[in-house]
């Protein structure tokens, strides 16, 4: 009987792409050693969203929370996942900023990290590859998929060989749109386990109402792992659900060593904050359907609730479907870069930009000029050279990795922040959101000085009763 293992997203992207991650960890603190109980393969818990939501909007240290999180599940694998030379942030980080990044991540708590890069370009990954395994933790190498005239099956297994050399302990194919048809996963599983001699992990999302499908194909080409939601927060532009899944993976004769009774007691757990969300519009209606068109724009599930977010709070929630049919255009003048972060929030705030102004590229983002200039890695395809001349004018774009032109950062920042930031960790977030680990740094200050007078009387009360 074959064995297969279950990954638990519930509280990174599946919250990530239901909930914009919007979940603090006091919602969700009293059930984490239940899901330490579950027998899961591992609990993706950290990175991606999380540690900005945490910082921005959360009132949380993502740091604070990571060690919560490691000390109430002592015995699962605890699995985050970073955006290569990005880390957790949007732009390139220098390589002594990446190891330390990783390097504190596992010191934390973390045990498994999955890294990509936005565009596959394996230069991204390779510091944190690296780091990760000198750390002793599991490094688990992503490709990005996508689909475009120049992503083919050959392209995805020359990848996957790229990164057997480059020495991961796992391969995971990371569809962030739910766009890898039953089809594609059993041919492209089936060449990568041939090709390789590592562990393939299937990510997908359920925006188009494939995954439950290509989940099965996938294991039937001999998947090792599988990425799941629990059901109450799955579907829509989530995972598939752990309980359905587990049910037809059993019924078709796999092993599946996850506890179904503890798995039902983390679902009922989620439930009422499920409805809460619902109630209260942090969840929006429209990220638990099932939408076909994705399989045209391959907007992945987070992008499609923050897309929705921004939209809203410009009051032009009415012209969603214009930026949908805008995507597909900004990605081919974009040269096909799959849709993740940070490509996917670049190129949705580009085509909502295009679409509110009334003009292609009236108004080009810093970011997507970053791009065009190189700074993010070579694209998949060659870029449209007039929205390139406009971009740049007459400067010349890069050549090499970009990161080798960054210099180190982290004891110059770590100088700056004297007095300031308490630890490395705080260094760490500063240097990946500079403004709003900031103002978190004198929130936290204010918070603690006007609790300080107050537990200092009621100690000196009761010494003088």
């Amino acid at each position: 009987m074959p064995t297969i293992h279950l990954t638990e997203t519930v509280l990174r992207d599946a919250n990530q792409s239901l909930l914009a991650t919007r979940l603090p960890l006091r919602q969700f603190e009293a059930v984490l050693e239940t899901i330490d109980q579950a027998g899961y393969y591992s609990v993706e818990c950290w990175g991606g969203a999380t540690f900005d939501t945490c910082l921005r909007y959360l009132d949380e240290d993502p740091w604070e929370r990571l060690r919560i999180l490691r000390k109430k599940m002592p015995r699962s694998r605890l699995q985050m996942l970073l955006r290569g030379q990005n880390i957790l942030g949007y732009s390139h980080y220098p390589d002594d900023v990446v190891r330390k990044f990783v390097e504190y991540s596992v010191k934390n708590g973390i045990d498994i990290i999955r890294i990509f890069d936005a565009l596959n370009d394996m230069r991204n990954i390779q510091v944190a590859v690296e780091e990760t395994l000198r750390q002793g933790a599991h490094a688990s190498g992503a490709i990005c998929y996508t689909i475009s005239p120049v992503h083919t099956l050959e392209n995805y297994v020359g990848l996957a060989l790229e990164l057997e050399k480059m020495g991961v302990n796992s391969i995971c194919i990371k569809d962030m749109a739910g766009i890898l048809s039953p089809f594609t996963a059993y041919q492209l599983v089936k060449r990568i386990k041939e090709s390789v001699n590592l562990p393939v992990i299937v990510h997908t999302h359920c925006t188009t109402g494939l995954a439950m499908m290509t989940c099965l194909k996938a294991a039937e080409a001999g998947a090792d792992v599988i990425d799941t939601a629990v059901s109450c927060l799955s579907g829509g532009t989530s995972q598939p659900s752990t309980e359905t899944l587990l049910y037809a993976l059993r019924e078709w004769g796999f092993d599946v060593p996850v506890h179904d009774k503890i798995v039902k007691k983390i679902n009922d757990f989620f439930k009422p904050i499920r409805n809460q969300f619902l109630e209260d519009g942090g969840l929006n209606p429209k990220v638990l359907f099932t939408d076909a068109d994705a399989l045209s724009y391959q907007v992945p599930g987070g992008m499609l609730s923050n897309l929705i977010a921004q939209l809203k709070t410009q009051h032009a929630l009415d012209r969603f479907e214009e930026v949908l049919q805008e995507i597909p255009q900004v990605r081919k003048d974009l040269g096909y870069p799959p849709l993740v972060t940070p490509m996917s929030q670049m190129v949705g705030v580009q085509a909502a930009a295009n679409v509110l102004l009334g003009e292609r590229y009236k108004s080009i983002s810093k970011e997507v000029k970053a791009y065009l200039r190189g700074e993010y890695g070579t694209a998949p395809a060659p870029l449209n050279p007039d929205l390139q001349k406009k971009a740049l004018g007459d400067e010349a774009p890069l050549t090499g990795r970009y990161a080798d032109t960054l210099p180190p950062a982290f004891e110059k920042t770590k100088q700056e922040l004297q007095g300031i930031a308490r630890s490395e960790e705080d260094v760490l977030s500063y240097l990946a959101f500079p403004q709003v680990a900031g103002k978190f740094f004198e929130t936290r200050r204010q918070r603690e000085e006007n609790i300080c007078p107050y537990s200092i009387l009621r100690v000196e009360e009761k010494e003088d009763r």
